[in-house]
């Protein structure tokens, strides 16, 4: 069972997505911080990890950077309720990261992971 990282500071949405994987069949760790998130991926490998741009403690951009240092093709989400998320193209450590904004339906995060997944050079064993 493929295991997802989701670091969102709210945790309302954090519920959501949770609950969408594991319905699909993904095993699914939450972080309510980029501190807490870094420490969870330090401790224990994913299959793709879900990250909001705007946490509490730090830039999700930042945690993404880091999540790329340390598992170069690791397929990874970025979610936003901003309404454009084009500033992602600008750094070279966002490159491959497949942007999602907020609200969106569950089907929109499952066509996300398939993007990332692609996007990363490989497919998640879950049935998405």
């Amino acid at each position: 069972m493929p295991r997802v990282l989701i670091i969102d500071d709210q945790k309302d949405v954090r519920a959501m997505v949770a609950i969408v994987l594991r319905v699909n069949h993904f095993e699914v760790a939450e972080a309510e911080s980029g501190a807490a998130g870094l420490k969870a991926f330090a401790e224990s490998p994913f299959d793709a990890a879900i990250v909001d741009i705007f946490l509490g403690d730090t830039s999700g951009a930042d945690v993404i950077a880091t999540l790329r240092e340390r598992a170069p093709a690791l397929p990874i989400i970025a979610i936003s309720g901003m309404t454009t998320l084009d500033f992602v193209d600008q750094s070279p450590h966002l490159a491959n990261v497949v942007c999602l904004q907020k609200p969106f339906r569950p089907n929109d995060l499952l066509q996300a992971l398939r993007k990332a997944q692609a996007a990363a050079g490989g497919k998640l064993a879950a049935a998405v």
